[in-house]
């Protein structure tokens, strides 16, 4: 094998993307930065995101250690979302990709 070739499954940047790649995370986890932390919330100020997709991105987040997700005992139910901080690591990353987009719009 040639030894200046990327492994794809080694790859830091591959891993990274894996995490917080695609059209909705950076935006979910910037917004929870912002104390945007509740579902309706989310939902409302994501523009074309569905209930499904939302209730999947943040599962996914959940899942990988990035977002802690708080269960409130009332009636009706409420839940609030954080970044832990394996998620506040991801924002330097988050402002630098905000950023780029203002400068290159």
């Amino acid at each position: 094998m040639d030894k200046d070739k990327i492994l794809y499954e080694s790859c830091p940047v591959v891993y990274c993307m894996s995490k917080i790649g695609g059209k909705w995370k950076p935006i979910i986890i910037y917004l929870i930065s912002v104390d945007l932390n509740r579902f309706g919330k989310l939902q409302r100020r994501i523009q074309g995101i569905s209930k499904q997709m939302l209730t999947n991105q943040l599962r996914e987040m959940e899942h990988d250690g990035i977002l802690h997700r708080k269960v409130y005992p009332v009636v009706p139910p409420k839940v609030e979302y954080s970044l832990t901080d394996l998620g506040r690591s991801l924002l330097p990353i988050i402002y630098s990709m905000q950023k780029w987009g203002k400068v290159n719009k």
